[in-house]
């Protein structure tokens, strides 16, 4: 199953990106900040490629 998007799942997936990036948002070189909105908009990318474990919190049990 392919992950929902939504805007709280947009938001904490920006949460959990790379520090560097989250802080070079706001620097003043144009080029740092290229580089932190792609490492951030490929971040968030890549988990929405990610399927959702809705069992993430059960135990798998062999058959």
């Amino acid at each position: 199953m392919a992950s929902v998007i939504t805007a709280e799942r947009i938001a904490d997936l920006i949460e959990q990106a790379p520090g560097w990036a989250l802080v070079a948002l706001t620097v003043s070189q144009e080029r740092l900040r290229a580089d932190a909105r792609r490492e951030v908009a490929e971040h968030v990318d890549s988990a929405l490629d990610q399927p959702i474990d809705v069992e993430a919190g059960l135990l798998r049990l062999p058959l």
